[in-house]
């Protein structure tokens, strides 16, 4: 049977580079970072390059880079400590964010009363800046937007310098959930004007239970989490050593090879929906993930033109087959309950019909691609 993996949205397979780094690390490097021995002083002077390799190439500074478990951890800390610290009152959203920001914005609205208000959506799920306009001019609230940069559903690739302008006009903060973008996109802190970002290393190519979240320097926050002096004091726990070279090793393979790997990704998207359209008439892509610009590279979100009898067997079946995607987000898997984003944009009828993500990696080849849709395919016409 064939195995093919096509829910990199949701985890990405590791670089072997990566796996030999975090083996070094796992074998020779064990000491506690916190530990003033060699043991120790060795496995804090690499946490450090690596706070400044990171820093480097987003072009920020290593003391605004701060490590996290991954992006669930770091956008709790960012929007709970703004609510805490900054006397935050209301928190602007959309209601297609990761949940990690959807449920953090829910329980800060009940727990502490904060406004929560959502931007309008057009129709393939951007945000309306004019009605984002309309919320920040409001009132003289402190106001905290929360706009992730790249939906990881469909893959909408949001105009994050026109809302950091925006934030910058009104005066609030701007926090994006950068975690389906960090690794796939250039970033530039100087010129795109936003307070906190957040990233996960499972999602390019590197190991889970590590992230990072980029916060602004002397924006005032304080630790979620306390106890040790860990990252410079600002989140208590015995760095896990390993996780962070290993992020170190994705993240720079990631940017070093950008441009190539993203030319090679962007083909077999292309590819894709050529060939899924040719082969499966009245097919339609949710959102703007069948588009190579405004979505991105890294994902398509179809939908078919099966019935509901079938709709119900389509993963189960693709599994069969050795396929891996996923209905909607790897963290909603499992439920019972329809994609919160998708629910967003598309009709009743629309709903009715299955949709599939398939996300795309340098690990990929077409030929796979081929398999996959002649599977569906198959499928479609029994």
């Amino acid at each position: 049977m064939e195995k093919v993996y096509l829910d990199s949205a949701a985890t990405t397979q590791l670089r072997p580079e990566v796996i030999s780094r975090m083996q070094e690390a796992l074998t020779q490097c064990y000491g506690n970072p916190s530990s003033t021995h060699s043991f120790g002083r060795s496995a804090k002077t690499a946490i450090e390059k690596t706070r400044k390799t990171i820093a480097k190439y987003l072009n920020a500074h290593p003391s605004e880079i701060i490590f996290t478990s991954g992006g669930t951890e770091a956008d709790n800390m960012i929007l709970r400590c703004a609510v805490r610290d900054l006397e935050v009152t209301t928190l602007i959203t959309s209601k297609i964010e990761h949940h990690a920001v959807l449920h953090t914005a829910e329980a800060l609205e009940k727990e502490y009363g904060v406004n929560l208000l959502y931007v309008d959506l057009d129709e393939f799920g951007n945000p309306d800046l004019g009605h984002l306009k309309s919320l920040l001019q409001r009132d003289n609230t402190k106001k905290l937007v929360s706009l992730m940069h790249v939906n990881n559903e469909i893959g909408n690739i949001v105009n994050i310098n026109a809302i950091g302008d925006l934030c910058e006009e009104h005066r609030a903060l701007f926090h994006s959930d950068s975690v389906q973008s960090i690794g796939h996109f250039a970033w530039d802190v100087q010129k795109t004007k936003v307070h906190f970002l957040t990233a996960a290393a499972h999602k390019f190519h590197g190991p889970k239970g590590i992230g990072f979240a980029f916060i602004k320097r002397n924006v005032g926050l304080r630790p979620l989490l306390v106890g040790g002096a860990q990252e410079r004091g600002f989140r208590a726990g015995t760095e896990p050593f390993h996780n962070i070279v290993g992020l170190e090793t994705a993240f720079v393979l990631a940017y070093d090879k950008l441009e190539e790997e993203m030319a090679y990704v962007t083909e077999l998207k292309r590819y894709f929906i050529e060939k899924i359209s040719k082969e499966i008439p009245g097919v339609a892509f949710n959102g703007l993930s069948g588009e190579m610009v405004k979505g991105t590279y890294t994902l398509v979100n179809v939908r078919l033109p099966f019935d509901a009898e079938k709709a119900m067997m389509l993963l189960f079946h693709l599994d069969l087959k050795g396929i891996a995607c996923s209905k909607g987000s790897a963290c909603q898997s499992g439920s019972d309950i329809g994609s919160h984003v998708l629910s967003q944009i598309l009709s009743e009828e629309e709903m009715e019909k299955p949709s599939l993500r398939f996300s795309f990696s340098k690990f990929n080849t077409k030929e796979e691609l081929d398999y996959v849709i002649g599977v569906l395919k198959d499928f479609g016409s029994h």
